[in-house]
């Protein structure tokens, strides 16, 4: 799909990153049930070349820890400095982030993901950062 067509969607997109499988699709589907289309990827290297053709989503859920050259933090810096629009969740069942590792317009969550989690996430941290930038 070309970045035209997916700007075309009625409805928002997120980006789920994560190199486990059914966690993957576990994320992606929570994400469907409010409302997203969802695209995956399982590197973080693979989501930052998909951002690099495709920057007109709105949601960015990350795995911390994965194969590749950059990590999810990686990822949540490039993305805040690269494509401020895109609202970012980290979840890491493992990792803890460091000063700077988490971006202005990024939130972190231990892992595991709930639907109640995930949709208060959206609530309270995408809708900000969405109304911020309308004003």
């Amino acid at each position: 799909m070309e970045n035209a067509e997916f700007e075309k969607l009625a409805i928002p997109i997120a980006l789920v990153v994560d190199d486990e499988a059914l966690i993957l699709m576990d994320t992606a589907d929570m994400l469907a049930e409010e409302g997203y289309a969802v695209v995956e990827a399982t590197t973080a290297d693979k989501a930052y070349e998909f951002l690099n053709r495709h920057s007109s989503l709105q949601l960015l859920v990350t795995d911390v820890q994965m194969p590749g050259e950059l990590d999810g933090f990686d990822l949540a810096r490039v993305v805040a400095e690269r494509w401020p629009h895109i609202c970012v969740v980290i979840a890491s069942g493992a990792a803890v982030p460091a000063a700077g590792d988490v971006p202005e317009n990024a939130t972190f969550v231990p892992k595991p993901l709930t639907p109640e989690l995930v949709h208060q996430l959206l609530r309270k941290h995408c809708d900000h950062i969405n109304s911020a930038k309308m004003q």
